[in-house]
């Protein structure tokens, strides 16, 4: 079963979501020019499949990294291929719904 690790919040009125894959947690990622440290800012609880789906579907401010997370993110199309950027390899999004 794959896990995703996440962290929830709230800013100015707003559900805020942090979400990697779980086997990303405590790896740095570097592509030269910028660095990602990957820990606890996404580590609150490790959850699977379906709650992640719910959280991402939910969530106004998401904060994503990862094959896993990103993928998830665009089946659902909670975010678009246009804005992945990828440090490393490594794939991140960031999605703010109006």
């Amino acid at each position: 079963m794959s896990s995703f690790s996440v962290r929830t919040g709230g800013q100015a009125g707003s559900a805020l979501l942090n979400i990697c894959d779980d086997d990303l947690l405590g790896r740095r990622i570097t592509d030269g020019k910028r660095t990602m440290e990957i820990g606890g800012y996404y580590r609150e609880r490790l959850v699977g499949r379906e709650e992640a789906a719910r959280l991402l579907s939910e969530s106004q401010i998401i904060n994503m990294v990862g094959e896993r997370t990103v993928s998830l993110a665009l089946e659902l199309e909670v975010g678009v291929e246009d804005g992945v950027r990828r440090i490393g390899g490594v794939p991140f999004l960031l999605v703010f719904k109006m």
